[in-house]
């Protein structure tokens, strides 16, 4: 009984992870979905010898957790309001390089430097963005990184009933 009940566990749809850029190994990381905000910026710290240390994303106008390790020269990228990201290209070796963020307001930024085995991460549907980021660290720096992509939420507005006054 025990044998099949972790066998379920194990096979059940919460333990499939989305696709991993990078050969990982480590810790894992996953920022928390912010069910009332969108992401409005990332922040990544790159090494003395290229290695993407850390990655942060800002929900509204919060930061999550510095995912990976301590160190490096960080750098912002903040999105104008209403504004998401819709694609990311990147490298890795050993470690995660460089990323290459585009959005739907025809922006984007660099962080690091190309070099090694690329990859161009996209959602599965034209309409979705960019809503949270895993992967797995290492005592160097990011070994591997994957995207949740999802619909961006909706302004909801409440519309005053129109009366003909006779």
């Amino acid at each position: 009984m025990l044998l099949w009940l972790t066998l379920a566990l194990l096979w059940s749809s919460t333990c499939w992870a989305g696709q991993t850029y990078g050969p990982g190994g480590g810790w894992y990381f996953s920022t928390s979905k912010d069910n009332a905000n969108e992401i409005t910026g990332i922040r990544v710290c790159i090494g003395a010898v290229g290695i993407v240390k850390s990655i942060q994303v800002r929900y509204g106008s919060s930061w999550s957790e510095r995912y990976g390790v301590a160190g490096g020269t960080c750098q912002e990228f903040l999105l104008q309001p209403g504004e998401h990201i819709t694609a990311v290209y990147g490298s890795y070796r050993l470690f995660l390089r460089y990323l290459l963020i585009y959005t739907d307001q025809n922006n984007w930024t660099v962080f690091g430097e190309n070099g090694g085995r690329n990859f161009f991460a996209l959602p599965d549907g034209s309409e979705k963005v960019l809503t949270g980021i895993f992967g797995q660290y290492k005592l160097l720096g990011i070994s591997s990184i994957g995207f949740e992509w999802d619909y961006p939420l909706v302004e909801v507005t409440t519309v005053q009933p129109f009366s003909a006054s006779t």
